[in-house]
């Protein structure tokens, strides 16, 4: 059997991690959140999350070395002959094509929406501390105002979900993770989703797509 690994792209907020959970679940693929694999390294302390915590703590962002590395030995050590979905990776060309050193992808699932949306969704976002679950206030609210409904947590805003700081996030998006689209367009492998309907008529066009 040949893997499906795919990779989700779209703008801050977009809800491609969302759709990737959903997707995981239902295809059965191994679901890799490039970020919260990130934070466990930098909590755990391994020396791949010490090297990349440097980074966190000065304000700057991680290399494509690193976070490459990180990737690269989570998906050796979580193999899913399914495949898997990986979100937040890559967001550059030069992590692309460091992707492509050790993993083929068969489907790029670029997910597109106003940035009016954008805001919004990242805006009502709230996490769990804890367990790094993601509620939405309006999309996704927990069951009990302000606490995790897995552990009990109290839910917080992350620093970078704030208004203030979501247009420049949107910013350098485009700027950096844009040229990723016409990367993968130019390899027959993209499809375009329209993140703006509700999340299960986005799931149904995932599916589709990955279906095709």
């Amino acid at each position: 059997m040949i893997a499906m690994n795919v990779v989700l792209l779209g703008a801050p907020g977009i809800g491609k991690g969302t759709a990737a959970r959903l997707l995981s679940e239902r295809l059965g693929l191994l679901h890799v959140s490039t970020g919260d694999v990130l934070r466990q390294n930098i909590r755990e302390n391994t020396e791949l999350g010490v090297q990349a915590g440097d980074f966190v703590d000065s304000g700057m962002l991680v290399p494509d070395e690193i976070v490459t590395q990180i990737v690269k030995s989570h998906l050796s050590r979580h193999k899913n002959e399914k495949g898997y979905l990986l979100d937040g990776y890559p967001r550059t060309i030069a992590q692309a094509t460091a992707l492509e050193s050790f993993s083929s992808i068969s489907h790029v699932l670029n997910f597109s929406a106003s940035k009016k949306t954008a805001v919004e969704r990242i805006a009502g976002r709230r996490t769990c501390p804890e367990c790094n679950k993601v509620y939405h206030l309006k999309h996704v609210p927990p069951g009990k105002e302000n606490a995790c409904d897995d552990c009990g947590t109290e839910l917080y805003q992350r620093s970078d979900e704030t208004p203030s700081v979501i247009v420049d996030r949107l910013r350098v998006y485009e700027e950096e993770t844009m040229p990723l689209v016409d990367f993968y367009r130019n390899k027959g492998i993209l499809a375009e989703i329209d993140a703006s309907p509700p999340i299960q008529a986005v799931l149904e066009q995932c599916v589709e797509a990955l279906e095709r």
